[in-house]
This record gives structure tokens, C-alpha cells and sequence, in this order.
């Protein structure tokens, strides 16, 4: 409703300054070029008018031009036809410049979704290894239930108590591979974003679980450092956990770029502020000096196969989702990465 009041307080506005310029355009002499002002107009309706609406607009303020000419009654009339058609260039070139900025912001726009998704895909390519990794450990449980209770049943009587507990095992580990597979999915599906509460640590443990096997591969300590009893987070899942993917990712690659030395991630979560925020340390080859402004612009990488768009991506989401997101070097080298989510406000009682 309140929506609606102002758009109609907007264009009432409007209407009573074409009005005005129309008035003093027909009333003075040919010399004076107040139609220019109807470019104006033009611009000042563009970012609350569609684009039919605004060509329409600009269609009108010229004819209004040409008909303040006709009626205007005196004059130095070649004067007069000049500053109508710089007018009505000025009128169109504004509402030109607007369309093609609107063509090109949209052009960027979904080039970014495309980006996003591309930065998705990506960023699985370096966790194929893990994602096997993970999803064949329920694979092969399974398979030694399933053979368990083929064992507990051909016994004479057969044991029917383990049997049962082997088939519970095995609905449970298809369980666990079913949810890998979904959360694989939802990484590469490219789907709006969709914002519910949930437990941060949770969706933490599970990125963890499917890098495990990487992080493994590269001889890396993992050590996590998660909070208890945090308050739940209000922002999309799946692109929170792929801030955390790609943020654990890369500390992967910095680590395996350095020397063999200690090989160490740090994960840290906390809450301050109304804030939820985590922070992984690693002990790679840390932020280059003269770089640190650079790391969050699109296309920027220090990586000779990179794409230097993960970080941009990821400063994206977590902006979209009412966080912040920073990046410093560690003294004792290395990098630390941190970022925030909104934490859901606990009533009080």
C-alpha cells in the first residue's frame, strides 16, 4: 500500500513539472530551450518506470515538445526549430543511455548467476577424489551388512535379532549416501537462494565430511574448534556451505603450494554480536603482500589454473545473506579467512 502511495506521489509529481515545462516552453519566445528539461524528466522516472513505460514517456515529452513549437507565438522561428530538435535529441538520447544501461546491468546480472553456478561446479572438480571417498564408506558398510545378515540368517535357527540389527545398519548407511548425493546436488543445481534456520555446526560438519578424504590425501591436520550451543543461523544452506567449501578448499591449496612443513586447518566457530562467524586458519603459503585488497574482485587469482572468481563468489553470497566476510595474513604464516551469518534472535521469555 505504502508501495502504491509513493509511486502515485512520483508520478503526480512528474506530471505537474511536464506540466510546468510545457506552460513556460509555449509561453516564452523560440530562443528559450525549456523543453530540454524534459530529458530530466525522463531520468529522474527511470528507476521506478518499466521499459515500455519509459519509452511511452519519452514518446509523450517529445510530442509535447513539438507541440509547445506549434502553439509558441513568437519568436526567432529557425532559433525555435534548432532548440526543438536539440531537445528532442536530449529527450531521446537520455532515454536511449537509460535502456542500455538497464540491457547491460541485466546482461550482468546473469552473467553472474551463470558465474555462480560455473563457481559451483568448480569448486566439486577438486573434491571428486573426496566426494568418492565419502560416499563409498556407507557403500562398503552397506555391503558388509547386507552380508552379515545373510550370514545371521542362514544360520539353523537363524538369528534373526542380528539380522535385524544388520538391516538396520544398512537403511542407516543408505541413509548417509542418500544425503551425500543430495548435498552434492544441491551444490551444481544453481537454485535461488532460500533462506531457513538451521544449525550452523551441522552444516559445517557436513562440508568437513566431504572434504575429509582431501584433506587426508594432503596429509592435513584438521582440527575443529566448534563452538557448543550456538544459536541457529537465518540464511540459505546451500550457499553457506559453499562459502565454507570454498574457503576450506582453498586453504587445502594453499597448504599443498608450501613447503612440507606443518600441515594444519583451523576451524573455529563463535558468535558475537547477534553474529555467527567462523574462521579457518591454515598454515599455507599465506596472503602475498600488496594483494590483500585484490583478493574479493572477480577475476583477480594469484593461481596460474584459477579462475578468480571463488572468493568474489563467496564474498557474494554471505553478502546476500546479511554477513561480511575478511581475509589476514597470519604472523606465523599462513591465512585466515572469517566470515558471518545472522544468528536467529531467542525470545525472551
Amino acid at each position: 500500500m505504502r508501495a502504491r502511495l509513493r509511486l502515485g506521489l512520483r508520478l503526480a509529481l512528474l506530471a505537474g513539472v511536464m506540466a510546468a515545462l510545457f506552460a513556460v516552453d509555449t509561453a516564452t519566445n523560440y530562443e528559450v530551450a525549456a523543453a530540454v528539461f524534459y530529458a530530466m524528466v525522463v531520468l529522474n522516472a527511470a528507476p521506478f518506470l518499466g521499459r515500455r513505460a519509459l519509452i511511452r514517456l519519452s514518446a509523450f515529452c517529445v510530442a509535447l515538445t513539438v507541440l509547445s513549437f506549434a502553439l509558441t507565438p513568437k519568436g526567432n522561428m529557425p532559433i525555435g526549430l534548432a532548440n526543438m530538435g536539440v531537445s528532442i535529441a536530449a529527450i531521446v538520447m537520455t532515454a536511449w543511455l537509460i535502456l542500455k544501461m538497464d540491457a547491460a546491468r541485466q546482461a550482468a546480472q546473469d552473467a553472474h548467476a551463470k558465474l555462480v553456478r560455473i563457481a559451483r561446479i568448480k569448486s566439486l572438480e577438486g573434491l571428486t577424489t573426496s566426494i568418492a571417498h565419502e560416499i563409498n564408506q556407507p557403500l562398503a558398510a552397506i555391503v558388509t551388512s547386507g552380508n552379515a545378515c545373510g550370514h545371521w540368517l542362514a544360520h539353523d535357527p537363524p538369528n534373526l535379532d542380528r539380522a535385524r540389527q544388520a538391516l538396520d545398519r544398512i537403511v542407516r548407511d543408505a541413509g548417509r549416501a542418500s544425503a551425500i548425493v543430495a548435498r552434492v546436488r544441491s551444490l551444481t543445481r544453481g537454485e535461488p537462494p532460500s533462506r531457513t534456520v538451521f544449525a550452523f555446526n551441522d552444516a559445517v560438519g557436513e562440508v568437513v565430511g566431504v572434504s575429509r578424504g582431501e584433506i587426508e590425501r594432503h596429509g592435513i591436520e584438521l582440527v575443529l574448534d566448534l563452538a557448543p550451543d550456538l544459536p541457529a543461523v537465518r540464511a540459505d544452506r546451500v550457499q553457506v556451505q559453499q562459502v565454507i567449501g570454498n574457503l576450506l578448499l582453498n586453504a587445502i591449496e594453499a597448504i599443498a603450494a608450501g613447503p612440507a612443513r606443518a600441515r594444519t586447518i583451523h576451524m573455529v566457530s563463535e558468535v558475537a554480536g547477534g553474529m555467527v562467524g567462523l574462521s579457518i586458519r591454515d598454515s599455507g603459503i599465506g596472503i602475498p603482500a600488496g594483494i590483500r585488497d585484490h583478493l574479493f574482485e572477480a577475476f583477480w587469482t594469484t593461481k596460474e589454473d584459477g579462475m578468480g572468481i571463488g572468493l568474489s563468489i563467496s564474498r557474494t553470497l554471505v553478502e546476500a545473506n546479511g554477513g561480511e566476510i575478511s581475509a589476514e595474513p597470519v604472523e606465523t604464516g599462513g591465512a585466515t579467512f572469517r566470515f558471518t551469518v545472522p544468528a536467529v534472535q531467542q525470545e525472551k521469555s
